[in-house]
C-alpha cells in the first residue's frame, strides 16, 4: 500500500518541478527565437500627377508592401499603379474566385479633381482599404495576378500573359527583376519626385496617397496609350 502511494506521488512531484522550470526557461528565451506571427502590411501613398500627353494627365500612387509571409517572393516592395489598374485587378480576382465577395473599390467620381486634396486622399484611402481586405483573404492571396500587381511593373496585358505561361519569364522571375531595378523601401527620392508631386498647402501624411482622375494602366513592359480624362 505504501509502495503504491509512493509511485503515484512521483508523477505529481515531477510535474510540479518540470512546469515551473519550463516556464522560467521560456521567459528568458529572446523574442527573436520565438515563432513569428505572419503579417502583411500595405500602404497606398505618394500621389503624383503624370502627363500622358499635351491634353491628358492622371495620378498614380505608390503601393508599399512589408511582410514576413511565405506567400510573397519579396518581403518589401514599392510599385506605382493607377486607378484603372485597380479596376482590372478586382475584375481579374473576381473571375478567379467566383464564390468570394470582393471588397469594393472607391467609386469613380465624374467630378474628381486631381488638384483637390480631399478628393485625392479619399480615393487613396479607399484603395488602401481595398488592398488590406484583399490581403486578408487566403484564396485571393494565392492569385499570381495579385502578386505581379503588387510586386512588378508589368501592366495588365503582360500580367495575364505571364500567369498563363505565354512569356519566357515566370511570375517569380518578373518579381525578382523588378526588385533588382528598385532597391528602396520606402524611402523617398525627394529630388526625383519634386517635379511631379501634388502641391498641397499642408504636408501630406506618411501614408497619404491619392488617386488619379481617370486612370488606366501605364506601368509595365508595355505602356498603355488609352487617353485619359483630366
Amino acid at each position: 500500500m505504501n509502495n503504491h502511494a509512493h509511485f503515484s506521488f512521483v508523477p505529481v512531484l515531477c510535474a510540479s518541478l518540470f512546469f515551473p522550470a519550463l516556464l522560467a526557461i521560456l521567459k528568458h528565451i529572446p523574442l527573436f527565437m520565438m515563432p513569428l506571427q505572419e503579417f502583411v502590411s500595405v500602404w497606398v501613398r505618394d500621389p503624383r500627377i503624370q502627363k500622358e500627353d499635351f491634353w491628358h494627365s492622371y495620378i498614380d500612387y505608390e503601393i508599399c508592401i512589408h511582410t514576413n509571409s511565405m506567400c510573397f517572393t519579396m518581403k518589401t516592395s514599392c510599385v506605382r499603379r493607377r486607378y484603372r489598374e485597380f479596376v482590372w485587378l478586382r475584375q481579374r480576382l473576381q473571375s478567379n474566385a467566383l464564390l468570394v465577395q470582393l471588397p469594393e473599390l472607391p467609386s469613380k467620381n465624374l467630378f474628381f479633381n486631381m488638384n483637390n486634396r480631399q478628393h485625392v486622399d479619399q480615393r487613396r484611402q479607399g484603395l488602401e482599404d481595398f488592398l488590406r481586405k484583399v490581403l486578408q483573404n487566403a484564396l485571393l492571396l494565392s492569385d499570381s495576378c495579385l502578386h505581379l500587381f503588387l510586386q512588378s511593373h508589368l501592366n495588365s496585358e503582360d500580367i495575364e500573359a505571364c500567369v498563363s505561361g505565354q512569356t519566357k519569364y515566370s511570375v517569380e522571375d518578373a518579381i525578382h527583376k523588378f526588385a533588382l531595378m528598385n532597391r528602396r523601401f520606402p524611402e523617398e527620392d525627394e529630388e526625383g519626385k519634386k517635379e511631379n508631386d501634388i502641391d498641397y498647402d499642408s504636408e501630406s501624411s506618411s501614408s497619404g496617397l491619392g488617386h488619379s482622375s481617370d486612370d488606366s494602366s501605364s506601368h509595365g513592359c508595355k505602356m498603355s496609350t488609352a487617353p485619359q480624362e483630366s
